[in-house]
């Protein structure tokens, strides 16, 4: 069976301001050719369809335009909604969907519930787990204890279950949207630590022959059968680097995986440079960044008078500025900012409350405060959620 891995678009997001919605219809333009000239036989949507949880009106037309696309094509689409959904608004219509070959999972108790395709060689099973927050399934899913990795290990047991009543042979795939361990990630993904721990293993998805994956956004391959397709667009500088791409995928009939990328469209290219002000504008190095969108970070001791319009003058498509004076090792200020780099908002918590007691960091019981804390302020957005249910 060959599937086509996706995830991640983000409908609705802009990139530094720029709207990204023709760019995003786009790749749903891509997406349905590839399905057609590929002869893919059914396309996996791992999550976070939409940017956030009440999308602007473009982006669910954009929406509506994609699901009668797909359906037109007569080849079934398995979704999941991820933490930037509101899985309510998602799932709206599921069943009548279901009967165009739309397939939205949206509701954690479904999880064991699989859509089965049939090809030449038998029966494959497409599990759609949800993103699955802790706080509002453990019970639900009768997780021994909280975290991402419980709850996946709960919802994997069920689809574990079900597949062991399934004829032999059975091949299955699991959608997921989680943080597996081994993953890199990108400044564009929203935090979903619990508990200071937001990754999980991936052995959670052993058992199942493939595992697609969303959150992360970078393209990436965690085991053989257990991936990410990332991103269709770059959502923030951080991705400079990264290629766009999907997953074309062929499930033998044994359940072995191979794998194929499949490029997405560039709307223009991006580009971090830094330097000090007259050096940007006159390295001819950068000649090819000219037509990019730009990230400048400027490291001139002092702020250059008008920085923005300067660069724009050789870089029209510069969207964000970056002021890193350089400075010296002794400057309390790059002491600072070099203790912040790359540390979570625990750990800059922890550092805090060493700093304003001469040193001494918090106790295990304070440190779990600060975790308690954050946690309450990250599912602020989760209980509202909840609350609409």
């Amino acid at each position: 069976m060959r599937i086509l891995h996706t995830s991640d678009w983000h409908l609705g997001r802009s990139f530094h301001r720029v709207n990204l919605l023709d760019a995003q219809r786009d790749f749903i333009g891509h997406l349905v050719r590839t399905v057609r000239d590929e002869r893919v036989d059914v396309v996996l949507v791992a999550g976070d369809v939409y940017d956030r949880a009440v999308p602007p009106l473009g982006a669910v037309a954009l929406f509506d335009e994609a699901l009668h696309r797909l359906a037109d094509l007569g080849v079934p689409t398995v979704m999941i909604s991820g933490n930037h959904d509101s899985s309510r608004r998602l799932g709206v219509g599921a069943g009548l969907l279901d009967r165009a070959g739309i397939h939205l999972r949206t509701d954690p108790a479904g999880c064991a519930t699989p859509v089965v395709l049939t090809d030449a060689h038998g029966d494959v099973a497409f599990y759609g787990l949800p993103y699955l927050e802790p706080a509002l399934v453990r019970e639900q899913l009768g997780a021994e204890r909280a975290g991402h990795t419980a709850v996946l290990e709960a919802a994997m047991a069920r689809v574990r279950a079900d597949l062991a009543t399934r004829p032999a042979g059975t091949r299955s795939v699991v959608l997921a949207h989680a943080f597996v361990t081994g993953g890199t990630t990108s400044d564009s993904e929203r935090d979903i630590t619990v508990g200071g721990v937001a990754q999980v293993p991936a052995a959670v998805f052993d058992g199942v022959d493939y595992a697609a994956l969303g959150h992360l956004h970078g393209c990436q391959t965690i085991t053989e059968r257990v991936r990410y397709s990332g991103s269709p667009l770059a959502y923030s500088f951080s991705e400079t680097d990264h290629r766009k791409s999907m997953w074309l995928i062929d499930l033998d009939a044994a359940g072995a995986v191979t794998a194929e990328r499949i490029d997405c469209p560039v709307p223009r290219p991006l580009a971090r440079i830094r330097g000090r002000l007259d050096d940007l504008l006159q390295d001819p190095r950068l000649a090819r960044h000219e037509d990019a969108w730009v990230e400048a970070t400027l490291t001139d001791p002092h702020r250059p008078d008008e920085p923005m319009a300067r660069l724009a003058a050789r870089f029209p498509h510069v969207l964000s500025l970056v002021l890193d004076p350089e400075r010296t090792p002794q400057d309390p200020l790059a002491s600072y900012a070099r203790r912040l780099r790359d540390r979570t908002d625990r750990e800059i918590a922890e550092d805090f409350v060493a700093h304003v007691r001469d040193g001494l960091g918090p106790d295990d019981a304070e440190r779990q405060i600060l975790t308690d804390a954050l946690d309450h302020v990250r599912l602020a957005a989760a209980g509202e959620e909840a609350g609409a249910r």
